[in-house]
């Protein structure tokens, strides 16, 4: 049975894959902390704050794995300072955590055309971001670099 670490399920994929995750046999629990609270669910702790790092700080259990599906553009994220905290900051406090915690195993979504030299500042972030995390010399580390995310969405506040 494998205890997992999930950031970002609140979100489009990380919401698909918390589902996933809550019935796979092999999961024993999740902890997926969030800005805003979950609905209650059975093997799911959910330390929730509007500082992330908040509640990141309170999950101190060992796990084995750990995904993060943070992002967000910059348009949602209203500058690139908040950009860059969502989509690097966050994720490397993540992967800090992880390992801190004892997980052998870090599987991230990324972008495609991420890329630390990239003149364009998404695919830059992206980019610094992954090689952040290689820095890091995981056992095994898995990095998703999808196209375009499509599906229906939760409307945030003001939207």
């Amino acid at each position: 049975m494998s205890q997992v670490l999930l950031t970002g399920a609140t979100g489009l994929v990380g919401g698909h894959l918390l589902r996933l995750l809550q019935n796979e046999p092999r999961i024993s629990t999740i902890a997926a902390p969030t800005r805003r609270p979950l609905a209650p669910a059975e093997g799911v702790f959910n330390p929730h704050d509007p500082q992330l790092t908040d509640a990141l700080a309170q999950v101190v259990d060992p796990v084995d794995i750990v995904f993060c599906c943070l992002g967000t553009t910059r348009r949602e994220a209203g500058s690139k300072e908040a950009f860059v905290h969502a989509d690097y900051t966050l994720v490397v406090d993540t992967a800090l955590t992880g390992k801190r915690l004892g997980a052998q195993h870090m599987l991230v979504v990324s972008a495609m055309g991420a890329n630390a030299h990239s003149p364009f500042f998404y695919n830059r972030v992206k980019g610094e971001m992954e090689a952040a995390l290689i820095e890091q010399d995981w056992p095994r580390l898995t990095i998703a670099r999808p196209s375009m995310l499509s599906g229906e969405r939760e409307k945030k506040a003001g939207q």
